[in-house]
């Protein structure tokens, strides 16, 4: 499905992946938290195949120190797709070849400090250029049908405006993340007047948190150039946002879906249960041996 902006298809995703991952040392210290399997698939793969379904076709990396498995998982593997030749294997040929489909690119920026999500964005302005652009963060594992992505472009061709994915939670929780304000000008979408990082629940003006996917107009770059170091002393793309909404129409989006904060523990776990019960090869088993679990 490509999705229109004006003249202009996005085609474009920014994975912001050089964060080290420290809620899950030691499995972390020397692969990259987006290697950490869900089942039998990273989750870095799972926010690929979502952005390829929305019909992103450049997958920009945007990387630090100790993570050249994620450019491995993407490369070609010659050595390994001779074996399963070799030995017929051809159901799993076919699944390591479907990685990266051959119309994707993928393209990878190193960040040299860890400044922020904003300044992790801005890495990636050279290869955006003035195309409208989305930003999956992986540890969000959203599960809708359809992907979340594509639900949030079709939003963002109706609208003519950058889209922020959003979903209602427990104000007490909300100085975890970002809280936006604004009107709602249809179900589940809301016309944003204003968007604020990680405030005490008192002066929360929502209980709509943004969560790790965005649709944006290549004028965020500006805005992110322009803002100071702002909560935890990061370039936050929250403000970065709250300066272009001035500017131009920003929508949150209440996607139809579930989300798995796997940048958590719980969050990961609950996601690794969810996803095996519904494995084709082991969800019946796997069923099975919760149910023994139950009657112990």
């Amino acid at each position: 499905m490509s999705i229109h902006f004006g003249s202009k298809k996005v085609t474009k995703a920014v994975f912001p992946v050089a964060g080290f991952g420290t809620r899950f040392l030691p499995a972390t210290k020397a692969s990259p938290k987006e290697m950490l399997n869900v089942v039998d698939k990273p989750l870095i793969q799972y926010a690929v195949d979502e952005a390829v379904a929305a019909g992103i076709t450049e997958l920009i990396f945007v990387t630090g120190r100790s993570k050249r498995a994620i450019e491995d998982h993407f490369d070609k593997a010659y050595e390994l797709e001779a074996a399963l030749e070799a030995k017929d294997k051809q159901d799993l040929l076919r699944l390591v070849r479907s990685v990266k489909p051959d119309n994707v690119d993928c393209v990878y920026i190193r960040q040299a400090e860890p400044l922020g999500l904003g300044h992790a964005v801005l890495c990636a302005a050279r290869v955006v250029g003035d195309d409208p652009f989305a930003v999956i963060l992986a540890d969000d594992l959203l599960d809708g049908k359809p992907p979340v992505l594509s639900q949030m472009l079709k939003v963002y061709d109706e609208r003519e405006g950058s889209v922020i994915a959003v979903e209602k939670i427990d104000p007490a929780k909300s100085g975890s993340y970002g809280i936006v304000s604004g009107d709602e000008v249809s179900k589940g979408i809301y016309h944003l007047n204003g968007i604020v990082e990680k405030p005490k629940p008192a002066d929360a003006p929502s209980d709509l948190a943004v969560v790790g996917r965005y649709v944006l107009s290549a004028k965020i770059f500006d805005h992110i150039r322009n803002v100071k170091p702002g909560a935890g002393g990061e370039i936050q793309l929250t403000d970065a946002i709250a300066a272009l909404l001035k500017e131009e129409p920003v929508f949150a989006y209440q996607y139809d879906g579930v989300r798995y904060d796997c940048g958590s523990k719980l969050g990961y776990l609950k996601a690794s249960v969810d996803f095996a019960l519904r494995h084709q090869e082991v969800g019946e088993e796997f069923a099975e041996y919760l149910r023994s679990w139950s009657l112990k």
